[in-house]
């Protein structure tokens, strides 16, 4: 069983950038802005942004190179990665981001007439807000 499975809900923080691989297989790179909003113990409108990387491998990746812009709503799965490198100083790195294994679009937008079926997603329910939960 796979214990390691995120599903993120954002928007492209710029275009994808894609690339081939030796094998041949494309993969894109890209960044989603996850927004959180909630109210303080005060009643203040309070609002944070996570910037999470993600790559998308395949199919999966050259229908992002295709259809996906800065600005677009996607709903991404997939798994977290963790990468571990050693700079020329010699001090330790390390960064955190998620493969996508599944990618949506959600949301209209200019072009989204021009998407594929399996392209056009309906747009999701927005989650709860922190205070509408009942625990």
């Amino acid at each position: 069983m796979n214990y390691n499975k995120v599903i993120l809900a954002g928007n492209l923080t710029r275009d994808p950038e894609t690339k081939g691989l030796p094998s041949g297989a494309t993969v894109a790179a890209f960044s989603i802005a996850i927004n959180r909003r909630w109210k303080d113990a005060n009643g203040q409108q309070k609002e944070e942004v996570c910037f999470v990387d993600c790559a998308a491998f395949g199919k999966t990746a050259e229908a992002i190179q295709q259809y996906l812009h800065k600005g677009n709503g996607v709903l991404v799965e997939g798994r977290l990665r963790q990468d571990h490198w050693e700079t020329q100083g010699g001090e330790k790195r390390n960064k955190l981001s998620v493969v996508a294994e599944s990618v949506q679009f959600i949301g209209g937008g200019e072009h989204a007439e021009n998407k594929p079926a399996e392209a056009r997603q309906p747009t999701p329910k927005a989650p709860p807000k922190d205070d509408d939960i009942p625990f």
